[in-house]
């Protein structure tokens, strides 16, 4: 057999595959299971965005909580500026000008 010849036979061939399977995918039962399976898709992309949701919402409270943390350890690590005034006196001290 020629090329020209085979690349007929096989044209012809997958038109037939095609014609045929585009009558089974246009089925009633094809087309009752592509429902059931877009229907089984629909309930798994909901079923995953409620937990996507909650997984944003918690990460949303870590990280506020994690700043607060934080905006409170800065408060707390400050120097505290005293003036010389106010040191107390410990005791055995004496002042130069008590004497």
């Amino acid at each position: 057999m020629n090329s020209i010849c085979k690349g007929a036979l096989l044209f012809l061939g997958g038109v037939l595959f095609g014609t045929a399977g585009i009558k089974v995918l246009s089925s009633k039962d094809a087309k009752k299971a592509y429902t059931h399976c877009t229907a089984a898709a629909l309930r798994a992309k909901d079923s995953v965005m409620k937990t996507v949701t909650t997984a944003q919402e918690n990460v949303e409270d870590i990280y506020a909580e994690a700043k607060q943390i934080n905006t409170e350890r800065e408060e707390n690590s400050k120097p505290i500026e005293l003036e010389l005034d106010d040191v107390p006196e410990q005791p055995g001290e004496t002042d130069d000008n008590e004497i």
